[in-house]
């Protein structure tokens, strides 16, 4: 029987009941079963005590975010249809101080890996120890640095000493706690290094033994695992070389040898993005069709990087880095699901693991179907298993291909999954999933006891005391990882005959930075502020200044924004202010460089840990004033009713830190904009584990000048959802001739649905849109169309409000609709607003 491209093939009204028929879907049957035991591979797959299997894993990064939202972080990936939890391993955090580990709280490794254990899904581990990850120094300590002789990631015998030394410490802690899986824990896989292809030629020979080396470490611990080296095409031994990018499918050249499989360690959900950069985002489209491209082409094993971006907390994240990471993913910074990237990818592991049986034991062959088209199969005739992947390339065509007889309708850039060589279960470029999106209330708690106090820095003079030097000296060097500040400060005088006669004319301050940032005082007054960028971290400061005859004195607040986190020679890499000079003096530029440079390294409110409740006793508070710079600023608030997600909107701010409770949630810089004219991040996240009922302690520390009276408490949601799904009339269940019954109870009766679901205590409060026939729009914006059906919105209300989640039939008849209105599309189109149950409705 042909299928026309008006009716579009069956899986748009399949696809809706993915989700929640997942649960419900028969487990494959076992085929081939070795005799191994633990986790073993080849060149199809990974192998778990023998039975060969997919992975779907996504990254979840421990220290981002909190004990309190793991649990929550880990149940939402395994409802979105992972089996897998990837996770680096972070030095520095863990050994900050040589020899002094610390394994607590938000760095408590093992009870996250417990938990995902709990969950009953599998860990990635990838010890690094460098990880880039757009962390400080990619995960090296800061100590490292000063290791005489030392020389990062190379046949270096200080730097493999102290590599050896942690990654033991790392592995005997796993081996102790019975975490692998030969011992029955969930580490299946594990990492060593990362990336290193992009440096390793700048190392030479050096390079070249110390990816063998590397290698062996890691199997010398016979954990019982394989080992990956991602972005590594000499992978040496049974390591296996694996892909990072956004479409491995095809770009990966593929393992280095026919033994090992073909892995793909991060599919970029997003991009990370620094402060300055407007908006990023990728299609749940475009994942979708790069993670059925990589497993239509032999791929055993994906992984999301990021699934939870989370919080860049504290000073953790690296240059310029956003405090927000990764909010993009499928769950956002505060672990809501983002859609319909989360419910698209969802339906996509279904439609995968489906097809398990042929992809993993198939025999695979391509078949083309012309230009831009074609199909990919598994077969295997004495299993009577078949799955056949039909692919469009075109990236702006849609179109139609005869598949053995009948015709399936591809759009543009999409690839349609068929299970049984027969029956569309999912299409990459046709989402089903509801849309959602978030939104932020300001809490009545913003305004409650809103009473500001401030503290403000001494701007100090020339420092004859402490570190003076004939140059200003390298921050790196000088910080340590341990703030991100430090004073540059000098001095020199002035005759009357060096100041220039006209009061139109002022001497200008040129200071050449290597980054990141500074605030410039003149004679105890602000002048200015400068900074570099990701790409480009050195920049030239340039301000007038009013100067006096005598002595005169500069005092410069120089800044880190996180330190460098990829590259070669990273132990190189320098920061801070270069030279300096004054321009339009009377007798010439004055150049101040080879003067005496006094050094103080960190702020007085930080060395006195005035962001906590003891400490803030140390110094006097005054009545605040806003537009001061180096100034801290504290209030007392209490925490918002519910448990949604809380946040600070900063807006009105300029750059610093900030704290609650002695926590601190990161840096932000508002006053850094993109090039859409608005801030890169303005809202906060604070973690709800870090607030108590009454009187949470917050404390910031302003640098350039802001309004903290403009600061509002908010809560974060995501209660705004959206549905939208077309009748095609898909075939009923009798025309598919198949025996697979997990295809029979995906198809059911062939009947398209729609459904909306809120969050766990919640339920639809109200209906803002319903319509049927050809709505137009998108959520949040949609539009009644000629054919409309006024009946609609009631029928939704009474099959939807004051539930949790309701299914939507889909069909002109269901809506007293018209199915010959000319122009309609038998499309239903709802957007719903979420709230939490009241309590009239519980009883």
């Amino acid at each position: 029987m042909a299928r026309s491209p008006e009716s579009v093939v069956r899986f748009l009204g399949i696809v809706c009941l993915l989700f929640s028929l997942s649960a419900a879907a028969a487990p494959a049957r076992r085929h081939h079963k070795a005799n191994a035991s633990g986790v073993t591979y080849d060149g199809r797959s990974f192998m778990i005590n023998g039975r060969r299997e997919l992975f779907f894993s996504g990254s979840i990064h421990y220290p981002r975010s909190t004990p309190e939202m793991w649990p929550h972080l880990i149940q939402k990936a395994k409802l979105g249809g992972l089996n897998v939890i990837q996770t680096y391993v972070f030095w520095n955090i863990h050994e900050p101080v040589q020899g002094q580990y610390n394994f607590t709280g938000r760095y408590d490794l093992v009870r996250f890996i417990k938990l995902i254990h709990k969950h009953k899904m599998y860990v990635t581990l990838r010890l690094g120890p460098f990880i880039q990850a757009e962390w400080n120094y990619g995960g090296f300590p800061y100590w490292m640095k000063e290791v005489p002789g030392v020389v990062f990631r190379t046949d270096n015998e200080p730097f493999k000493y102290h590599m050896q030394n942690f990654v033991t410490k790392i592995m005997e802690m796993m081996k102790s706690e019975k975490l692998f899986f030969p011992q029955g824990g969930p580490i299946i896989l594990g990492q060593i290094e990362n990336e290193y292809n992009m440096v390793e030629a700048a190392y030479r020979e050096g390079g070249l033994t110390y990816v063998q080396w590397a290698a062996n470490l890691a199997l010398g611990f016979n954990a019982g695992i394989p080992w990956v080296m991602c972005k590594q095409k000499d992978a040496p031994g049974p390591v296996i070389n694996a892909c990072n990018g956004r479409n491995c499918g095809d770009t990966f050249t593929g393992p280095n040898s026919p033994t090992k499989p073909s892995v793909w360690t991060e599919n970029w959900t997003a991009q990370y993005r620094v402060f300055g950069d407007p908006p990023s985002q990728r299609s749940a489209e475009d994942i979708a069709y790069s993670v059925a491209r990589f497993f239509s082409k032999n791929g055993t094993l994906v992984n999301y990087y990021m699934y939870h971006g989370g919080t860049n907390f504290g000073r953790e994240g690296a240059s310029y880095v956003m405090t927000r990471y990764y909010d993009e993913a499928p769950l956002d910074e505060y672990g809501l699901l983002k859609e319909p990237k989360y419910g698209h990818l969802r339906d996509l592991h279904q439609a995968l693991k489906l097809s398990r049986k042929g992809l993993l034991w198939g025999v695979p062959s391509v078949q083309p179907l012309g230009e831009w088209y074609e199909a990919r199969l598994y077969e295997s005739p004495e299993s009577n298993v078949c799955v056949a992947f039909l692919t469009n390339t075109n990236p702006r065509v849609d179109g139609t291909v005869n598949f053995r007889g009948t015709d399936y309708f591809l759009p543009h850039r999409s690839i349609s999954i068929l299970p049984d060589c027969k029956t569309v279960v999912f299409n990459t470029q046709m989402v089903n999933a509801q849309h959602n999106a978030r939104t932020f209330r300001t809490e009545d708690v913003t305004r409650k006891n809103d009473k500001w106090q401030m503290f403000q820095e001494r701007i100090p003079k020339f420092l004859k005391k402490g570190i003076v030097a004939s140059r200003p000296l390298d921050l790196y060097n000088m910080t340590k990882d341990i703030t991100d500040y430090m004073w540059y400060t000098t001095r020199f005088r002035l005759e009357d005959v060096d100041l220039p006669m006209r009061p139109d004319i002022r001497p200008v301050l040129l200071v050449s930075s290597l980054g990141h940032a500074m605030h410039a005082f003149v004679n105890g007054i602000y002048i200015g502020s400068g900074h570099g960028a990701k790409l480009e971290k050195s920049f030239v400061f340039q301000k007038p200044m009013d100067l006096k005859q005598g002595v005169n004195h500069i005092s410069i607040l120089g800044m880190t924004v996180g330190f460098p986190d990829n590259g070669a020679y990273l132990e190189h890499r320098l920061a801070g202010v270069h030279t300096a000079a004054i321009q339009g003096l009377n007798t010439g530029t004055l150049d101040l460089s080879p003067n005496k440079w006094g050094h103080e390294v960190g702020m007085k409110g930080e060395k006195l840990g005035i962001y906590t409740e003891e400490g803030s006793k140390k110094v006097k508070w005054t009545e605040a004033k806003s537009g001061q710079p180096v100034t801290w600023y504290k209030r007392y608030f209490d925490m918002p009713s519910g448990n949604d997600p809380v946040a600070l909107d900063m807006t009105g701010m300029g750059k610093g830190l900030a704290w609650v409770n002695g926590n601190c949630i990161g840096r932000y810089w508002v006053s850094y904009l993109s090039p859409l004219g608005k801030p890169s991040q303005s809202v906060y996240h604070v973690p709800r584990g870090w607030l108590k009922p009454k009187d949470n302690l917050l404390v910031i520390f302003e640098e350039s000048g802001g309004n903290p009276e403009g600061l509002l408490v908010v809560t974060v949601k995501r209660d705004n959802i959206c549905t939208v799904v077309t009748d095609l009339h898909p075939p009923t269940i009798e025309s598919f001739s198949r025996e697979d019954s997990e295809i029979k109870n995906l198809v059911q009766d062939g009947k398209p649905s729609a459904h909306l679901t809120c969050d766990k205590k919640k339920v639809i409060r109200s209906i803002a849109f319903a319509s049927f026939g050809n709505p137009t729009g998108a959520c949040g914006n949609f539009t009644v169309g000629t054919c409309h059906s006024p009946q609609t919105a009631s029928i939704v209300e009474k099959a939807c409000l004051g539930k949790n989640s309701c299914v939507l039939p889909v069909s002109a008849q269901e809506y007293g609709a018209d199915p010959a209105c000319p122009g309609t599309t038998n499309t239903l189109a709802v957007q719903a607003k979420c709230a939490r149950q009241k309590k009239e409705d519980k009883d």
